[in-house]
């Protein structure tokens, strides 16, 4: 009897409108899906059921006994609470998929929703680097142009803010951001030495952030007796050309010595030669 009715049931939820929702969980936590039930709709047989990549039934209720026992990747993880919702514990990363709820009541009406659940994994912590661009002359002076780059490894569909201790978030393209909002470009002055930006991080279900004081990149540039790399490449550069300039001449030289040398002895064999009288 159980089985006809699941059969009849599977057949009336492919002629229903089906009802969509989304739902966000995290790989190692727990996800609830919720099962609408309208109101004066009593509840006599249930069916829930995974749609990808293949359809496998996860749970169902028949005249109040229910049941989670079934061959699924989900075996062993779900729980149907008492208003037929479904709790998946602990999420895994391919539990990403659709999820089809079919309600019966006991006049015969049915319901069908479903539901698409995609599990995310936690952002990982992100790392900030700082970059100070070379003074081109325009700038003003006591000024220091900073590029801070955020980057998290191996995470997907993750967003980017920056937000500057005491101020609002740094959202408005014209203050300089770049690469998705990756790379912020800003400029500090004197009054900036304790000011703190943080690079924030998030997806859907996670978030973290990391916080850099830039104005301390700024001095260690500017300290007594270092340099820029242009500074170093306009001296390097000069020496470098005439150190090769001076070892193509001395080979040049070498190689005219010894043809010369050549020659002299050449010649030398020659007259020897030409003056010993014959016997």
């Amino acid at each position: 009897m159980a089985m006809w009715t699941l059969q009849s049931l599977l057949l009336w939820e492919v002629l229903l409108p089906a009802v969509w929702a989304q739902v966000q969980g995290r790989v190692g936590g727990s996800v609830l899906l919720e099962a609408e039930v309208p109101p004066d709709f009593q509840v006599r047989d249930a069916i829930w059921r995974s749609l990808w990549p293949s359809e496998k039934l996860v749970a169902t209720f028949f005249h109040g006994a229910p049941e989670i026992l079934y061959d699924s990747r989900f075996l062993g993880r779900t729980l149907l609470h008492s208003n037929l919702s479904l709790e998946i514990q602990p999420l895994e990363p391919g539990d990403s998929g659709n999820f089809s709820v079919l309600l019966a009541d006991v006049r015969g009406q049915t319901k069908s929703q479903t539901l698409q659940l995609t599990v995310y994994e936690a952002v990982s912590r992100p790392t900030v680097q700082v970059f100070i661009a070379v003074s081109d002359g325009i700038q003003p002076p006591r000024t220091c142009q900073v590029f801070l780059s955020c980057v998290v490894p191996n995470s997907s569909e993750v967003t980017y803010s920056w937000q500057r201790k005491g101020a609002a978030e740094l959202g408005n393209p014209q203050q300089g951001l770049f690469t998705d909002n990756q790379v912020l470009r800003i400029t500090l002055g004197p009054g900036d030495e304790d000011a703190v930006y943080s690079c924030i991080v998030s997806n859907p279900v996670s978030w973290d952030a990391v916080a850099v004081t830039p104005w301390e990149s700024c001095l260690q540039n500017t300290e007594p007796g270092k340099k820029s790399y242009k500074d170093i490449l306009l001296v390097a550069v000069p020496i470098s050309l005439l150190l090769l300039l001076a070892g193509i001449l001395s080979i040049w030289h070498c190689a005219l010595c010894s043809g010369k040398k050549r020659r002299n002895s050449t010649s030398n064999s020659v007259t020897t030669e030409t003056e010993t009288p014959s016997v």
